[in-house]
């Protein structure tokens, strides 16, 4: 790839983290997908039992299906139709790893208020993927 003079360290750094975390994560989801499709990975809720469970309240859903919430997810990774929730959650994560490879830059140049806000956005996001802050139970 040929380094744009214009296009400043940090930025250069950001935008290659960020397209090898769009691509590797876009690549999860198509495998993943592929898993489910094909049966390569067993369903969780059989595929012949969504028709009775798509119209349920969420709740009830959840109840029937024994589904867990929040990060349950994770421990359901093995089945077909959860394993597509790990490319979204790389997706969705990928800007994390870009704030923290662009601090030290910032930190280098002594650019206090760049490391403040990229520090910040690192800290809200992962407050709001924690759970933490979820209301009415949700």
């Amino acid at each position: 790839m040929l380094k744009n003079e214009l296009i400043s360290e940090e930025q250069q750094r950001y935008a290659t983290l960020l397209s090898w975390g769009a691509r590797s994560g876009l690549a999860l989801l198509a495998i993943s997908f592929l898993a489910y499709v094909f049966g390569w990975m067993p369903a969780h809720v059989p595929l012949d039992q969504l028709p009775m469970v798509w119209s349920l309240p969420v709740h009830e859903y959840l109840k029937q299906t024994q589904t867990p919430t929040g990060w349950g997810w994770l421990t359901m990774a093995g089945y077909g139709d959860f394993a597509s929730l790990i490319g979204i959650a790389w997706l969705s994560g990928s800007s994390l790893i870009c704030l923290l490879a662009v601090i030290p830059i910032y930190a280098r140049r002594r650019d206090i208020v760049f490391v403040s806000i990229c520090s910040i956005a690192l800290a809200v996001q992962v407050l709001a993927a924690s759970g933490i802050l979820r209301s009415g139970g949700h």
